[in-house]
């Protein structure tokens, strides 16, 4: 009888019962999470939601609140955390914060009760000069074509200098000396030879 076939069977057997056991376990996530909150350096809030244990992304829908309160007293929300369409874990609140120093609180109620607070200063970012950006790129078209005829002008530099290397070489060899050994014999030579 030959064991060899029985105990490789065996052996795919126990593989596919192991990954398949082994996979949910592998894949399920609980406990806590883990909640980064930050300014968007405008007046919008984010959110990456993780998994504290491995700091997996939170796949499940994170149901949760921000609110704030600024500097000078005022209060804002509680605003709903809707999903970003930038990413699976990223949320952002539903509205913009008005400009000023906020201490802003996320509560997340699901999949999990978590909570963070961190304070963020919202602002209006300032829209660029025209004048200052016309200037100052290098890709507009005052700097296309200046760099286009750079490029050209290596090109042709290149092309010059190797067709000069090459002249050279040409000029340098010495031409291939040239005997006919099938034919009759002409010349001084081959008369001296047969007379």
């Amino acid at each position: 009888m030959n064991l060899a076939p029985r105990n490789s069977a065996v052996a795919v057997l126990l593989a596919v019962i192991a990954l398949l056991l082994g996979a949910p376990a592998a894949s399920a996530h609980g406990g806590p999470i883990s909640l980064e909150v930050t300014g968007d350096g405008d007046h919008g809030v984010n959110v990456l939601a993780t998994w504290k244990k491995d700091r997996d992304p939170v796949e499940e829908t994170v149901i949760g609140t921000v609110t704030a309160t600024s500097t000078d007293g005022r209060s804002f929300g509680p605003v709903k955390l809707v999903s970003a369409s930038e990413g699976q874990n990223l949320y952002h609140a539903a509205q913009p914060l008005p400009t000023g120093k906020w201490r802003v609180t996320v509560t997340a109620a699901e999949p999990v009760k978590a909570k963070k607070t961190v304070d963020v200063t919202a602002r209006d970012i300032p829209a660029p000069d025209p004048s200052q950006a016309a200037a100052t790129d290098p890709g507009g078209p005052a700097g296309s074509s200046l760099a286009t005829i750079v490029v050209i002008g290596v090109g042709i530099a290149a092309l010059a200098v190797a067709g000069a290397v090459a002249g050279r070489r040409m000029l340098r060899r010495k031409p291939p000396v040239i005997r006919n050994q099938s034919g009759p014999r002409t010349g001084k030579r081959a008369h001296a030879k047969d007379s």
